[in-house]
């Protein structure tokens, strides 16, 4: 079975929008917690999302790239990817919830958009991946989106509760804290739909695409998420819940494909 162009489209752009829908669902149980999550608890989540991240990275994108197009366009598209992502970090106002301010200077931006700016330059490249996996239309692609897709939707439950908890810390009501979790997940269907988009219109380049996001997830993975998780003394729980992390997602991908 081959799909068409437009039901590539949809089912990535659908995807996308489930998997952005986990973020709410794991900022969901902040209004029934009567305490926060500790530190350790949050980088060992974190640190999870992580493994997941990164083993949906190498099995459904870095190894589909490479047999698809050839080591040499993957590479290209790795760093290509990984230096839009750095350029995007650089030039883009926003805020850590632990690195405190990157970018610009800009006063008229108000903290919380520095916060929202800071996922959504994270989620962004979720999204995309998740548009360009189901490219070419063919079962084992339809079979590889589905594992991204649900690769990014398990380490956005987890990311969503540590997003969520982090507003709260930093001093926003549980509404707030919910509502901008919830929105940084949405921001990825607009990746889907973009990663969808191009794949539809240049087929040939899907294993440039493929790579192109895995270097942006590789980016995030190691830029973001990792050092946040190594800030607060728990590097030893929050590797092994990245490694823990890494072995579900390979024990899935497996079982799907």
């Amino acid at each position: 079975m081959e799909l068409t162009g437009f039901q590539v489209w949809s089912y990535g752009t659908i995807a996308s929008l489930i998997a952005g829908a986990a973020t709410s669902l794991g900022a969901l149980p902040i209004f029934f917690m009567k305490k926060t999550l500790t530190e350790k608890q949050l980088d060992m989540a974190l640190g999870f999302a992580a493994g997941v991240m990164l083993a949906a990275t190498m099995f459904s994108l870095i190894v589909p790239a490479i047999e698809f197009g050839g080591i040499t366009i993957t590479v290209i598209g790795i760093i290509i990817g990984a230096i839009i992502l750095e350029l995007m970090d650089t030039y883009a106002p926003h805020e850590h919830f632990l690195k405190g301010h990157e970018g610009p200077n800009l006063a008229v931006v108000k903290k919380v958009w520095l916060f929202v700016i800071a996922i959504t330059l994270h989620n962004f490249p979720e999204g995309m991946a998740v548009g360009v996996s189901f490219g070419g239309g063919t079962t084992e692609m339809i079979k590889n989106g589905i594992v991204v897709a649900t690769a990014i939707g398990i380490q956005n439950i987890p990311e969503g509760t540590a997003t969520a908890v982090s507003f709260i810390k930093a001093g926003y009501t549980k509404k707030q804290a919910f509502w901008y979790s919830a929105f940084s997940g949405f921001v990825e269907p607009i990746g889907g739909i973009i990663g969808a988009t191009f794949i539809v219109l240049m087929k040939p380049a899907l294993p440039f695409f493929l790579a192109l996001a895995a270097g942006a997830m590789l980016y995030v993975i190691s830029d973001e998420i990792i050092p946040e998780t190594h800030a607060h003394n728990n590097e030893r729980a929050a590797t092994f819940s990245l490694i823990f992390g890494f072995l579900v997602m390979m024990i899935l991908d497996n079982a799907l494909g």
